[in-house]
């Protein structure tokens, strides 16, 4: 038998913070040794953090990496350890993103990306290249600082691996594993036992299982040890890395890190016997004929052996189940670990949230409970790190600490019920029970005396004073009255997180959270500079239809039993008069339900239609209950409001990532915002694509109401940036 301990890690990284980083690297591989394992490996790019992004084109960003990794080297760190250290690297005029292979304080090989990720969320080709010479390793010079402090000139730069006496080692990093044609198939064949795969995989619901089965089947057929390292914790922009750092022996799971943690270092480590690779390779006849004609592959020969013999005492990691979390608990944990880390690294003292009683800010509340209960669960586990940051944000003295999770709430999260003369009992003390069953600091503010205030000035300035419909006022008046409570509630918000700290004898600020989801942002059924406009938004990517089964979840599972209640009751954005043969609701405001908007949202994003597109799509998913004209209807309904409302997305606050959906603007759904709201082409050909159906033309009704008004004499349909849609709760 050839024996043989790894460890790979989950690191939470914060990008351009190299003392933060440098520490946890070190952490991470003392932790490491201690346990006797001989390989390493650490998340891509972990020195500087993955998502330093325009920060990768500056030469400090570099040169910062070279002297932290100095730094490794000089000291013991690498000592019998093969350690793999993701940083950018830039040779000649390229700059390559890279894993530098460290042993024995000396760097044996450095591997440049071959294949970046460059869609979605990432944009890696906008700051690497990629390494195109596969047929050679070259030698790279390192700089002088470097050379001469590790007395070495020069390494071996590109694609290959490292051939030690008793086994082969090479990385696959991140985005090459997902290619068609994988490097790993081609270094199975080459001998290569043990794939390193640094990654910056962010959360997205319901995506872990692709990336497990990924692993699996690069080892399956063709046997090998295949270890996953990953990034974990917010490093500092939209998306959450969700860790799960594992190995893989011959397709199955011998070891898995956590996958939402408030950790920031947590240890993987696996034994594994490479004579099993070895022997399911030699049963697989396929596998050694195309072994026997192979393309050579270079290496770098390090004459050292990292197996151990067979001893008793070593017992194997055993093949174990996969830990998945339900969608619902993906929802509390992620966005709840996302939190605290921006919280703590801030500089904030809390968070403040407008809480109407609605499904989408109850959501967030229950969020940020569920941040509160995980502090003080790690905290009783021991983590220092967690204690130090909640002392430091919860101002505890005399040696005090957080012991339970409502007590910590009360401290550094503020919920306000900003009401108005439109507001019903029923979201109110909903409101408030939720707030009791949280613990947080909770307001009762009506705002009408200030809409008042605002109405009288239109009304001097302008010698008019707007109506509700329902009291017989225009559309144009109606949607104006309501964007003015919308954005009152905006601007109360700001002001209650910055000056309630000071009246409370607290230092700090606090951070203003936001609660629209997916839906109405894609939608717009929001309005500009509202409530949605915040800080930061937990659950900005997230669909109603997940926020319903997420607060059913919550309500028995995080022990807030109000939320049953909460998530039952019709979503309304209660900015109209309650009249006895009228009561305002989201889904006939906006003319569609939230699971159509789904629908309508992946089939946008995910499969890239277009108006045409997604009616013949639509016909065939909703042809059993709807014409083709009545399909045409919706799918035009849904283009004229998402392209007049696009404007809203330039200015949306940013959000966790957690939906492949999202029309999030200034990441990751990167579209114009002025459009032909009328679409007439496309529209046109969906007419004639209905009448070649059934023979019925469609007529659709161009108006702008509900979303501002269309230019008129044949100008574009946009809406001014002063006018929005009424959003669902505060």
């Amino acid at each position: 038998m050839r024996l043989l301990k790894v460890a790979t890690c989950n690191l939470n990284q914060w990008a351009m913070d190299f003392d933060c980083n440098l520490k946890h690297i070190k952490d991470s591989i003392t932790r490491a040794k201690e346990v006797g394992a001989v390989i390493r490996l650490g998340p891509e790019l972990e020195i500087t953090g993955y998502g330093c992004e325009d920060h990768f084109l500056e030469l400090d960003t570099v040169n910062h990496a070279w002297e932290c990794l100095k730094e490794i080297l000089l000291g013991d760190w690498t000592d019998g350890i093969l350690c793999s250290i993701g940083m950018p690297i830039i040779r000649g005029s390229e700059r390559y993103n890279c894993q530098v292979l460290c042993f024995n304080r000396k760097i044996v090989m450095i591997r440049p990306k071959m294949w970046l990720a460059n869609d979605g969320n990432y944009r890696e080709l906008r700051w690497f290249t990629t390494w195109k010479q596969k047929d050679q390793l070259v030698e790279f010079q390192l700089p002088p600082e470097i050379s001469e402090a590790l007395s070495q000139t020069s390494v071996p730069f590109g694609y290959g691996y490292i051939q030690f006496l008793d086994t082969a080692v090479a990385a696959e990093i991140c985005e090459e594993l997902f290619t068609p044609n994988p490097p790993h198939t081609e270094l199975a064949l080459n001998g290569v036992e043990v794939f390193l795969n640094a990654s910056g995989s962010h959360h997205q619901l319901r995506k872990l299982d692709l990336r497990l089965r990924a692993f699996i089947g690069a080892t399956h057929t063709r046997g090998g040890v295949y270890m996953y390292s990953n990034h974990q914790g917010c490093d500092g922009a939209r998306l959450y890395y969700d860790g799960c750092s594992c190995v893989v022996v011959n397709g199955e799971v011998v070891a898995q890190g956590s996958q939402f943690s408030l950790k920031d270092v947590e240890v993987v480590v696996a034994q594994v016997d490479l004579d099993a690779v070895a022997s399911l390779r030699g049963s697989i006849s396929s596998f050694q004929e195309q072994a026997s004609c192979k393309t050579k592959v270079s290496s770098v020969a390090v004459p050292y052996n990292i197996c151990k013999p067979f001893n008793l005492k070593m017992l194997l990691s055993s093949p174990q189940k996969i830990m998945y979390h339900s969608p619902e608990e993906e929802i509390a944990f992620g966005p709840g670990c996302w939190l605290w880390d921006y919280l703590r690294r801030s500089g904030a003292s809390g968070f403040l949230l407008p809480l109407s009683g609605g499904a989408d800010s109850s959501s967030v509340a229950a969020i940020v409970g569920c941040m509160c209960q995980l502090v003080v669960k790690e905290i009783a586990n021991g983590d220092e790190q967690v204690k130090a940051d909640a002392i430091r944000i919860g101002n505890y003295a005399d040696g005090k600490f957080p012991t339970d999770s409502k007590e910590f709430a009360k401290r550094i999260f503020y919920t306000v019920y900003m009401g108005s003369e439109n507001s019903s009992e029923a979201t109110k003390t909903r409101a408030k029970v939720l707030a009791d069953e949280i613990g947080s600091w909770h307001l009762d503010v009506c705002i009408d005396g200030v809409v008042s205030s605002l109405l009288s000035l239109f009304q001097t300035v302008t010698g008019k004073r707007p109506r509700y419909k329902v009291d017989g006022g225009s559309n144009v008046e109606n949607l104006g009255l309501q964007n003015i409570q919308a954005r009152i509630r905006m601007v109360l918000a700001f002001m209650l997180a910055s000056l309630l700290p000071w009246v409370h004898n607290k230092k700090g600020f606090y951070l203003v959270l936001g609660s629209s989801n997916v839906d109405e942002a894609l939608r717009g059924y929001l309005t500009k500079y509202d409530c949605s406009a915040a800080d930061i938004n937990p659950i900005g990517s997230i669909s109603k239809q997940d926020l319903r089964t997420f607060l059913r979840w919550a309500a028995n599972h995080l022990g807030y039993s109000s939320l049953a209640e909460i998530e039952a009751a019709p979503p309304t954005a209660e900015l109209e008069p309650i009249r006895s043969n009228y009561s305002q609701l989201d889904e006939v405001d906006m003319g569609m339900t939230y699971e159509e908007l789904s629908v309508y949202g992946r089939l946008r994003k995910i499969f890239r239609c277009g108006p045409v597109s997604m009616f013949k799509n639509l016909c065939y998913k909703w042809g059993a209950t709807l014409t083709p004209s009545e399909v045409a209807d919706k799918v035009k309904h849904f283009f004229k409001y998402y392209s007049i409302n696009r404007h809203k997305m330039t200015v949306l606050t940013p959000s966790y990532h957690a939906e492949s959906y999202s029309p999030e603007d200034n990441r990751f759904d990167l579209r114009q915002f002025l459009y032909n709201a009328r679409w007439p082409y496309q529209f046109r050909k969906m007419d004639e694509l209905v009448q070649e159906m059934n023979g019925d033309r469609v007529a659709f009704k161009e108006t702008g109401e509900d979303g501002g008004t269309a230019a008129g004499g044949g100008g574009m349909g946009v809406v001014a940036a002063a006018s929005g849609n009424p959003k669902a709760g505060f």
